[in-house]
């Protein structure tokens, strides 16, 4: 793992998640890029100024967040960048082979009963980066366990899993392996892929409504350090395809959260 995108929206996120982003680099060995896409705006006779103007804030809001962080010897880019937040988030990936972006839940100014509000939502619906959502003012502290939470073992997309094997890798993190039978599930096959057997400490098989229900059952005795989901729309954020939002009552953890990318 040897990119990270760290996008800034509000500066009190960008802070904490600049520091998440610095210790785990600091022990991947990655670099980080803190990013701020801002759109243009027009104004009859200013474009160019105001243009100019929202690069400037844009750029210094970035050079507040970096100054407020202990970088420790790790390569951090930061630079604002114009366009559509959505569009450019997709082409800097793609341009800069991000392995991971780590992100808040929400900004600071969405209510307390929401857990994904609609930037994180519409990132991880119309995104297929794999990514960590870091929990508001989350201290960094090393990754022992990590719970990853599915409802089919068969990967059929090559290299879904990657980001998670490459994290477990570096910080010697042990998978617990959730499987989570729902009533879809009935008449098919519920075995794992060999592969993904090969990676696990240990596997349960939970029979619930949801993926979501199974995770709420089995995390206080699993306490993972992380809760790693897929990104599906049938699978555990299939309320999130329904709207633009997660509220906590439908969904909410106090880990990060990793979500890789989906299988359909």
């Amino acid at each position: 793992m040897k990119t990270i995108l760290v996008p800034v929206g509000s500066t009190e996120n960008g802070i904490t998640n600049l520091k998440y982003a610095v210790n785990f680099a600091s022990i991947s060995g990655a670099t980080v890029y803190l990013i701020n896409i801002y759109k243009e705006f027009s104004k009859a006779g200013g474009m160019g100024k105001i243009t100019q103007q929202a690069l400037e804030d844009n750029q210094q809001q970035l050079d507040e967040v970096v100054a407020a962080v202990d970088c420790k010897g790790v390569e951090v880019i930061a630079k604002a960048i114009k366009g559509d937040p959505f569009e450019g988030i997709s082409r800097i990936s793609k341009q800069l082979n991000i392995d991971l972006m780590m992100v808040s839940p929400q900004s600071i100014e969405i209510e307390d009963e929401v857990y994904l509000g609609p930037i994180t939502g519409k990132l991880v619906k119309q995104t297929d980066i794999p990514m960590l959502v870091i929990p508001k003012n989350y201290i960094f502290r090393k990754i022992e366990t990590i719970l990853l939470a599915f409802k089919r073992g068969h990967f059929e997309k090559e290299g879904v899993l990657d980001p998670l094997k490459d994290l477990a890798h570096s910080f010697s993190s042990k998978i617990n392996l959730l499987q989570v039978k729902t009533p879809d599930m009935a008449n098919e096959a519920s075995s794992i892929d060999a592969h993904l057997q090969a990676i696990s400490s240990s596997t349960t098989t939970s029979e619930n409504a949801t993926i979501y229900q199974g995770v709420l059952e089995h995390f206080q005795q699993s306490q993972p350090d992380m809760l790693c989901v897929l990104r599906r729309k049938r699978g555990f954020f299939q309320k999130l395809w329904e709207k633009n939002a997660v509220k906590k009552q439908e969904f909410y953890t106090t880990k990060p959260l990793l979500i890789l990318r989906g299988q359909e």
